[in-house]
C-alpha cells in the first residue's frame, strides 16, 4: 500500500526525517512509535502530502506522490482520511455537518444518501442520534470519535492516526483503540498511527516500526518489538525515565 525509500526533510537546519525507509502492507493497522518531537507526525504529513520532502520517495498503490502534479495528488488524498490529534473538528457546525463535510465537497451523492452514510459512520463509532450536537457538547472522547467517523466517510483505502488517544484518561484511551481496530476491520483498510501510547501501540497493531534520530530503526511485529534486543527500543517500550533514550 504505502512504500517509503530515502526520504529526507529538514526543517530549520534540523534533519527530522533522514533516508527514511519503511514499507506499510495493505491491510495492515502499523504503529510508529518514538519520544516527542521525533517527526512522527512530519512523517504522516509526507504521507497524505501536507509536506514535500528535500528528497526521497513515497509510493502510494504504486505511484509516487513526491512527483504527482498538484491536481493528481489531490486526486489521490480523495482514498487518503486523516485523525488529527484534537480531532480538528469546525466548532461552528453540527455533528453531521462535520461528519458530512467531504461528502458534500467531493461526491455526487443525494443529500438522502449523505445522511445515510453520516448515520451509518456514527453508528460505527458509537455515536447514534448525536447529529444535531455541537463540538462544544462533546466531551473529549466523543470529539475523538466523531473525527474518526468523518475520516471514514469517504470510505478511504488509507487511514492516518495522528496521536489518537493523547489527552484522553484510560478507559476513554482504551474505547478509541477498539474502535480503531473495528474501524480497520469493518471497513477493510489500512491504518498507520503514530503515538507514543504503548498501550494503544500494542492493542491496535499488527507491526510497529520505531523513529529514532530521523530513521526507522526497527519495524516488526508486535511481539518481536516487545522482545527487541535493541537497547533503544527497549528503554522506550518499558517506559525508562532516568535519563535520555540512548543506544550506548
Amino acid at each position: 500500500m504505502i512504500k517509503i525509500r530515502n526520504l529526507t526533510k529538514i526543517l530549520n537546519g534540523r534533519k527530522v526525517l533522514d533516508n527514511v525507509c519503511l514499507d506499510v502492507h495493505s491491510g495492515e493497522a502499523l504503529s510508529i512509535i518514538g519520544q516527542s518531537g521525533c517527526g512522527k507526525s512530519v512523517l504522516l504529513k509526507h504521507i497524505i502530502g501536507l509536506m514535500k520532502p528535500d528528497s526521497g520517495s513515497i509510493f502510494i498503490d504504486g505511484e509516487d506522490i513526491v512527483c504527482l502534479e498538484e491536481k493528481r495528488v489531490y486526486e489521490m488524498r480523495k482514498k487518503i482520511a486523516m485523525v488529527f490529534q484534537n480531532a480538528a473538528l469546525f466548532d461552528s457546525m453540527t455533528v453531521f455537518d462535520n461528519v458530512a463535510f467531504a461528502l458534500f465537497e467531493h461526491s455526487d451523492l443525494s443529500y438522502e444518501e449523505i445522511s445515510r452514510t453520516v448515520s451509518e459512520k456514527l453508528a460505527i463509532v458509537n455515536l447514534q442520534n448525536t447529529e444535531k450536537l455541537m463540538p462544544s457538547e462533546l466531551s473529549g472522547g466523543m470529539r475523538k470519535r466523531v473525527g474518526i467517523a468523518r475520516a471514514a466517510a469517504m470510505n478511504p483505502k488509507l487511514l492516518l492516526y495522528d496521536e489518537p488517544t493523547t489527552g484522553l484518561d484510560p478507559i476513554t484511551s482504551d474505547v478509541i483503540n477498539n474502535l480503531i481496530a473495528e474501524t480497520n476491520k469493518k471497513l477493510n483498510v489500512t491504518s498507520v498511527i503514530v503515538t507514543h501510547d504503548m498501550r494503544s501501540a500494542y492493542r491496535i497493531s499488527n507491526r510497529i516500526a520505531m523513529l529514532y534520530k530521523g530513521k526507522i530503526i526497527e519495524a516488526d511485529t508486535v511481539e518481536n518489538i516487545r522482545n527487541s534486543d535493541n537497547p533503544v527500543i527497549s528503554q522506550f517500550i518499558n517506559g525508562r525515565a532516568h535519563g535520555p533514550i540512548t543506544d550506548e
